[in-house]
C-alpha cells in the first residue's frame, strides 16, 4: 500500500480524498494555488505545498509543478480527483517517468476514451450500441455538414476532447450548421487546445444514464449500478440519483452488461463511468466514458455501501477488487444536489465572495461533501460548485423528503447560491414523477 499520496486537486474532492486516505492510514499532501492558501484541504492534509498563482494553467494544470511537488514531498502516488489533470494522458506518462503511481487508468486508455470519436469507434467494434454519427475526426464545417445532411436534423456538434458541456452545439436547422460548428470548435480550442470535432444524431430530451464500473489489473471488472443524471442545465449536471426511477430490472441488467462490455473492450483498470443516452422507448446508446471518479460518485456509495475512493487507491496499489458482481446489492435510494455559488435569478451568474455564516444540515441519511467554512473567501478563478448534499432513504419518496429538509436547513450567508432553486425542483411535479429528461430545466426556465 502507498505511504503518501499527493492530491492534485482542490475543494470538496480534495477533502473527500484526504478522508479516504486517513481511513487507509495513508499520509497526504495538499497542493494549492496562492488564492487557495486558506482552503480547507490544505488544513486537513499532513503536508501542503504551493504550486503557483490562481490561474489554473499556472498551478493545478501545470503537470511539471505537481510532479515536482510529489518528488519534493516523497509522495509515491498522485490522486487527480476530477477535472484539471484527471484525464490527461501526458500527465500519466510524466508520473510514470518519475516512478509515481497515477491513481487511475493508463495513458492509452485515457487517450482512447478521452477522444470521443476514438471512443465511438472502439465501442462500435465491441458491439456496444452508440448514437449514430461520424466515424472519422472532423476539422472542417463543410465536411461535418455533409454528414449532418445525410443523417438529418437535429444533430449535435461535439468536441472530441470535450467535457462539462464545453465544445457542444445543437444544430436544429442546416442553415445554422457552419456558424454553430465554428462556435463549438473555437470553444474546444480555448478549453482543450484541440479542434477535433465530430457530429452525431441529436436525441431530443433523452434520459442521461450512467453506470459506475470498477476494474483491476487482474482483468476483473464489475459494475455498481446506474445513476440518473438527467437534471442538467447547459449540459452541466445539477441533480443525480441512484437507482434511476424509470428503469426496470430487465433494462438495468442490460445496462450493466453493456457497461462491462465497454470497459472490457479497453481492459479498463480503476474507477470509471460509462455514460448512455436513453430515448423514450428505453433504447440506450453509449456516448462516452469518463476515466476518473465522478462528481456524483456519492450516490453510488450511499446505495452500495462501497467507498469508491478507497477502491481506487487499493486498485492502484495492485490489489484485486474484493467484491464479485453478485456481492453488489443496491439498497434504498440516494439523491445528490450540487450546491453552486451562483444566482439563479440573474441567469445563474457565479457569485464568489466571503461566506459570513454557515450552517450545514445533518441527521440520519444526510451527507455533506464540501470544503467551505464560515469566513472562507470563495475565489472567482474556479468552478462555482461549493458542495454537495447527498441523502439516502429506504425509497425515492423518503430520499426526496430528506433532501427537501436538508436544503431547507442549509444556510450560507454572504453569497448567493442555487439552494432555493434546487428546493423548488424537489417540489416540481415533473421531477417527482421521475420522468424529467435532459431538456427539463430549459423548458422550466423558458
Amino acid at each position: 500500500m502507498f505511504k503518501k499520496i499527493l492530491i492534485a486537486n482542490r475543494g470538496e474532492i480534495a477533502v473527500r480524498i484526504i478522508r479516504a486516505c486517513k481511513n487507509l492510514r495513508i499520509k497526504t499532501v495538499a497542493v494549492y494555488s496562492e488564492v487557495d492558501k486558506n482552503s480547507l484541504h490544505t488544513e486537513l492534509a499532513d503536508e501542503k505545498i504551493c504550486i503557483g498563482p490562481a490561474n489554473p494553467r499556472e498551478s493545478y494544470l501545470d503537470m511539471n509543478k505537481i510532479v515536482s511537488a510529489a518528488l519534493i514531498t516523497k509522495a509515491d502516488a498522485i490522486h487527480p480527483g476530477f477535472g484539471f489533470l484527471s484525464e490527461s494522458s501526458n500527465f500519466v506518462e510524466l508520473c510514470k517517468k518519475d516512478n509515481i503511481r497515477f491513481i487511475g487508468p493508463d495513458s492509452e486508455v485515457i487517450d482512447s476514451m478521452g477522444n470521443k470519436s476514438k471512443a465511438r469507434n472502439t465501442m462500435i467494434e465491441a458491439n456496444v450500441a452508440v448514437v449514430p454519427g461520424s466515424k472519422e475526426p472532423i476539422y472542417k464545417s463543410e465536411v461535418g455538414k455533409i454528414i449532418a445532411d445525410e443523417m438529418g436534423y437535429p444533430v449535435i456538434v461535439k468536441a472530441s476532447s470535450g467535457g462539462g458541456g464545453k465544445g457542444m452545439r445543437i444544430v436544429e436547422d442546416e442553415r445554422d450548421f457552419h456558424k454553430l460548428f465554428s462556435l463549438a470548435q473555437t470553444e474546444s480550442m480555448n478549453a482543450f487546445n484541440d479542434d477535433t470535432m465530430y457530429v452525431e444524431k441529436y436525441i431530443k430530451n433523452p434520459k442521461h444514464i450512467e453506470v459506475q464500473i470498477l476494474g483491476d489489473s487482474y482483468g476483473n471488472i464489475i459494475h455498481l449500478g446506474e445513476r440518473d443524471c438527467s437534471i442538467q442545465r447547459n449540459h452541466q449536471k445539477m441533480i443525480e440519483e441512484s437507482p434511476s426511477p424509470v428503469i426496470d430490472e430487465m433494462t438495468r441488467e442490460k445496462l450493466g452488461q453493456e457497461a462491462i462490455k465497454a470497459a472490457k473492450a479497453v481492459n479498463y483498470e480503476n474507477a470509471g463511468t460509462i455514460e448512455f443516452l436513453m430515448d423514450k422507448d428505453f433504447n440506450f446508446y453509449f456516448i462516452e466514458m469518463n476515466t476518473r471518479i465522478q462528481v456524483e460518485h456519492p450516490v453510488t456509495e450511499m446505495v452500495t455501501g462501497i467507498d469508491l475512493i478507497k477502491e481506487q487507491i487499493k486498485i492502484a496499489a495492485g490489489e484485486k477488487i474484493s467484491l464479485n458482481q453478485k456481492d453488489i446489492k443496491v439498497k434504498g435510494h440516494s439523491i445528490e444536489c450540487r450546491i453552486n455559488a451562483e444566482n439563479p435569478a440573474n441567469n445563474f451568474l457565479p457569485c464568489p465572495g466571503e461566506i459570513t455564516y454557515l450552517h450545514l444540515p445533518g441527521g440520519n441519511g444526510v451527507r455533506i461533501d464540501t470544503a467551505i467554512y464560515s469566513g472562507y473567501k470563495l475565489p472567482m478563478n474556479y468552478d462555482s460548485m461549493i458542495g454537495k448534499i447527498i441523502v439516502h432513504g429506504v425509497d425515492r419518496k423518503e430520499a426526496i423528503e430528506k433532501m427537501k429538509t436538508a436544503l431547507d436547513e442549509l444556510v450560507i450567508g454572504g453569497i448567493e447560491t442555487n439552494a432555493n432553486f434546487q428546493y423548488s425542483l424537489m417540489n416540481n411535479l415533473t421531477y417527482l414523477s421521475g420522468k424529467a429528461n435532459t431538456g427539463f430545466i430549459e423548458e422550466l426556465l423558458s
